[in-house]
């Protein structure tokens, strides 16, 4: 039996998890799942023959070295700046990695070693990153095989509620880690290429500058900014592209109700809030408003924000019952941005028989035979249910497929790598369709920047 060491069993891997079971006969595999909580890795295997649960403490050098060396190949599922313990046991034990995390510096420095080694380590090959990058790519070589050039370059996703699950007034609930979806857009100005002028979106301002989208049978959306869209020029192979641009797909007006938080200073990690654990919900609220010895916390909230009481945005916020003098807070030296991110938890996380859904839409503008062309892209996935979402569905089945296809050797070239060439998108994008996860190509009328009238 072939070993697959899959570390972590949180949110995303209940799809990686059963692929690679189901497989498990006829593949001969045997699929080892560690978590610091054995029985999250548990109630995923659910006594399947081929699956056996251990705890695995990432700190813990020797369990993890371990567990490594036992394996034939290894899947890190833990948060992204995990990776780099696990990749470099990897180096040195010999194994092929897996991860669906952006590549970091840390680990684009293991790629001579890696090559060197003949070891693949395939990152960025979740749902974004990873299903829009083998999307767009096989777009993209498709019209450069037609002697077309690309102008534009659009790429949007969103990780949201399904219309049927959609009961609040934000249109929105977690389907991720929602502290990323609290600290989204910091850091720095999200960056991207517009009709050839760089532009900038600096954090304070990201909420406010977003665009529509509209996606068949689906409705409309809106999207703000990536933080950094001009990496993705060399990784394309786009260095003469004119607009260049990758965002975030939100339901229309959630963001302008969630600028409301970032104005307020309610996001921010970098700080902690003394006392903090003793603070009601109402607390938290009033300590980033004016003192006054007469007016409420709502009408200096209003005042602040400039927001009238029956503007929709109020409504949003009443409903996530951040005026409480009852609810408390009950987190040690937390910062602003975690006491947010467990407000919200009390409102938006999934209940059980509630679907999620996935969105991503694509837009690529080229130049063919001397006239202008637009192809749009889409792709909508749903979920079953809180454990088998979308989210884990678009993120767990390309890195299942993708360390199946290393294990047999389809995919081979070594290095720190993602998924932009034929031989790793073609078979799972192929392969993905089967699961329901399909993109819909359709021409549009050019409306973009157009170089032949320049």
């Amino acid at each position: 039996m072939r070993k697959i060491l899959v570390i972590g069993a949180g949110k995303s891997a209940s799809f990686l998890i059963k692929y690679l079971l189901d497989k498990s006969i006829e593949e001969q595999l045997h699929i080892i799942v560690g978590d610091i909580n054995i029985q999250n890795a548990k109630k995923l295997i659910d006594n399947h023959e081929n699956g056996h649960a251990i705890t695995l403490d990432i700190f813990s050098n020797q369990s993890r070295k371990e567990a490594i060396e036992n394996a034939d190949i290894v899947v890190s599922m833990l948060p992204a700046r995990y990776h780099i313990e696990v990749a470099k046991d990897c180096i040195t034990y010999g194994k092929h990695m897996v991860t669906a995390s952006y590549v970091s510096k840390e680990m684009e420095e293991l790629d001579t070693v890696a090559k060197n080694k003949g070891l693949v380590f395939m990152n960025e090959i979740g749902v974004d990153p990873g299903i829009d990058h083998m999307s767009a790519m096989k777009v993209i070589d498709n019209i450069r095989s037609k002697g077309g050039k690309m102008i534009l370059f659009e790429s949007f996703t969103g990780g949201l509620v399904a219309p049927e699950s959609d009961n609040n007034l934000w249109n929105y609930k977690f389907t991720w880690n929602p502290r990323n979806v609290v600290v989204a857009g910091q850091g720095s100005a999200a960056k991207f290429l517009q009709e050839g002028t760089y532009k900038y979106i600096p954090y304070n301002r990201l909420f406010r500058r977003t665009e529509f989208l509209e996606v068949d049978g689906y409705g409309r959306f809106e999207a703000y900014a990536n933080r950094d869209s001009l990496k993705y020029q060399n990784v394309y192979g786009l260095a003469d592209i004119k607009t260049l641009y990758r965002g975030t797909m939100r339901r229309v007006g959630f963001s302008r109700a969630w600028n409301v938080f970032v104005q307020l200073g309610m996001t921010d990690d970098s700080y902690t809030i003394e006392d903090s654990e003793n603070m009601s919900y109402r607390d938290f609220v009033n300590a980033f408003l004016p003192y006054s010895h007469t007016d409420s916390v709502e009408l200096k909230f209003r005042h602040a924000l400039k927001i009238d009481q029956d503007d929709i945005v109020w409504e949003k916020l009443e409903e996530l019952d951040i005026f409480s003098s009852t609810k408390m807070v009950e987190l040690k030296n937390a910062t602003p941005a975690q006491i947010l991110q467990k407000i919200l938890m009390d409102s938006w996380m999934l209940d059980d028989n509630d679907k999620d859904m996935i969105v991503m839409y694509h837009k690529f503008g080229y130049e063919l035979n001397g006239k202008m062309h637009q192809i749009d892209s889409t792709m909508v996935a749903k979920g079953d249910d809180r454990v088998y979402t979308a989210m884990a569905k678009t993120v767990g089945l390309p890195v299942a497929m993708a360390t199946l296809a290393i294990l047999n050797e389809k995919i081979t070239t070594p290095g720190v790598q993602i998924p932009i060439n034929k031989e790793v998108y073609n078979p799972i994008l192929d392969e993905l369709e089967g699961f329901g996860i399909k993109f819909t190509e359709k021409e549009v009328p050019y409306l973009g920047y157009n170089p032949l009238n320049v």
